[in-house]
C-alpha cells in the first residue's frame, strides 16, 4: 500500500495539483512581447555592470548596450571587480562618452562580489540621481528596444522593479539536456504569474536583467539590505516588493553570451546558490532530495516496474510532466521528446543540490569567478 502511494498515486496528485494550480506557471504566459505604452517624458538611466574576467564578452555586452535606442538620458556604468584578465582595458577601447569604466575597490567582510560591484556602480552614479538604475549582468547582451521596452513597463503601473528572465545559450547536448528545465524549475518555485501580482507575496527576479526605480531601492535600503545574499537577484525583488509592485517575465530580447559546453559547466552554475536557496538547511536539503525523487523518479519507477494502477498513475504522472514541459522546449525550438527525459533531468539537478551542500561543508560555497562568497560571514553559515 505504502509502494503504491509512493510510486503512482502521489506522484500523480502532485502533478495534477501543479498542472492545475501554481498559476499555470508552466504555461509561460508571462512575456515581454505584449506591446505597453510609451510614458510621456522617458526618465533618465543608468546601468550598472559587475564585472569580473570577462574579457571574452566584454566588449558585445557593452556594444548592446551603448547601441540601444532610447530616447531619454542613458549612461553606463563598468564596475571593473578586480578582473586580471584585460576586462577593464577591453572596456575603455570602446571609447564612449556615455561609458564610464570603474576600477573596483577590495570586497570588504560580509559582501558578495557581484553586489559589491554593483554597490560601487550606485554610488558613482547616484549624484546624478537617475530615475532608473538597470542592472545587467557582463555576460548578457541586449536587443536595442529592450530599454525602452522595460522603461514602458516600469512606468506603465508605477512598477518599482522589471526584470526578464534572459535567453540562455542552448545550442550544445548539455544545454539541451539541462538549460530549459532550470527555467522550468525556476518558474515552478516562483511563479511569474504569482511574483506580477501585487497581492502576492512571491517575489522573484533574474539578475541578467533588472530595472529598479532608484527612490524605491533606496527606501528599501538599497544594495546593503541584500549584501550578503547569494541569490541576489530574488534578494532584491524581495526588497523590492515592500515598496511597489514588481514584474518579471520571460524574453528573446536579452541573450546569455556565456555556453555551457559541458554538463560540469552548467553544474557550477546550479550548484553554486542551490545550497542558499534552501537556507543552508541540512533538513531543507533532505526534504528536497527525498520531494525530487516522489516527485520525478518515482513516477517512471512505477510506470515501468510496478502494476495495474500503480503502473497506470505512474505513467499518467509521466505524461503530464512531459506535457508541462512542452511550452519551454518550444521556447528552446528544442523537440517535444524531450520532455520524456524530465525525470532524469529532475535526478541530475537533485545530485547538483546535493553537491552544492558538499562544496559549502567543505568551505567551498557559492564559487563565483574563483571567489567562495560572503554566506559564511553573515546569513546561512557553515
Amino acid at each position: 500500500m505504502i509502494g503504491a502511494l509512493i510510486f503512482g498515486f502521489l506522484p500523480l496528485a502532485i502533478w495534477i495539483a501543479l498542472l492545475v494550480a501554481r498559476r499555470g506557471f508552466w504555461r509561460l504566459r508571462e512575456r515581454d512581447t505584449q506591446p505597453v505604452s510609451p510614458p510621456a517624458i522617458w526618465p533618465s538611466v543608468v546601468a550598472v555592470v559587475p564585472a569580473r574576467n570577462e574579457a571574452d564578452v566584454i566588449q558585445h555586452s557593452l556594444g548592446s548596450l551603448l547601441a540601444q535606442d532610447y530616447p531619454g538620458d542613458f549612461k553606463v556604468v563598468l564596475v571593473d571587480d578586480q578582473s586580471d584578465d584585460g576586462t577593464g582595458d577591453l572596456a575603455r577601447a570602446l571609447n564612449s562618452d556615455r561609458l564610464t569604466v570603474l576600477a573596483g575597490a577590495a570586497r570588504p567582510p560580509g559582501w558578495t562580489g557581484k553586489l559589491w560591484a554593483m554597490r560601487q556602480g550606485v554610488d558613482h552614479a547616484s549624484p546624478s540621481a537617475p530615475e532608473f538604475f538597470w542592472f545587467t549582468d557582463a555576460d548578457i547582451a541586449h536587443a536595442p528596444d529592450n530599454l525602452r521596452t522595460l522603461v514602458a513597463r516600469a512606468e506603465e503601473h508605477s512598477r518599482v522593479l522589471v526584470s526578464l528572465m534572459a535567453r540562455l545559450s542552448c545550442r550544445t547536448s548539455a544545454e539541451h539536456f539541462l538549460i530549459p528545465a532550470f527555467v522550468f524549475f525556476f518558474d515552478m518555485l516562483f511563479p511569474f504569474g504569482a511574483v506580477n501580482d501585487p497581492k502576492s507575496r512571491v517575489a522573484a527576479a533574474a539578475g541578467g536583467c533588472m530595472l529598479a526605480r532608484r527612490t524605491a531601492l533606496e527606501a528599501a535600503g538599497g544594495i546593503d539590505a541584500i549584501r550578503h545574499n547569494i541569490i541576489d537577484d530574488c534578494a532584491l525583488a524581495r526588497v523590492m516588493k515592500r515598496q511597489g509592485p514588481i514584474w518579471l517575465g520571460l524574453t528573446d530580447r536579452s541573450v546569455s553570451l556565456r555556453p555551457y559546453e559541458r554538463l560540469a559547466d552548467i553544474r557550477k552554475m546550479v550548484a553554486r546558490s542551490a545550497y542558499a536557496q534552501l537556507d543552508y538547511s541540512p533538513l531543507r536539503l533532505l526534504g528536497t532530495l527525498v520531494g525530487l525523487f516522489v516527485v520525478y523518479l518515482a513516477p517512471v519507477l512505477g510506470a515501468l516496474f510496478a502494476m495495474y494502477y500503480v503502473q497506470l498513475a505512474g505513467y499518467l504522472a509521466w505524461a503530464i510532466m512531459a506535457l508541462m514541459f512542452q511550452p519551454i522546449l518550444r521556447f528552446y525550438r528544442l523537440s517535444p521528446l524531450w520532455g520524456l527525459a524530465l525525470p532524469v533531468i529532475g535526478a541530475f539537478y537533485a545530485a547538483f543540490t546535493l553537491d552544492s551542500a558538499l562544496q559549502h561543508w567543505s568551505g567551498k560555497g557559492g564559487m563565483w569567478k574563483g571567489r567562495a562568497q560572503a554566506s559564511y560571514n553573515e546569513g546561512g553559515q557553515a
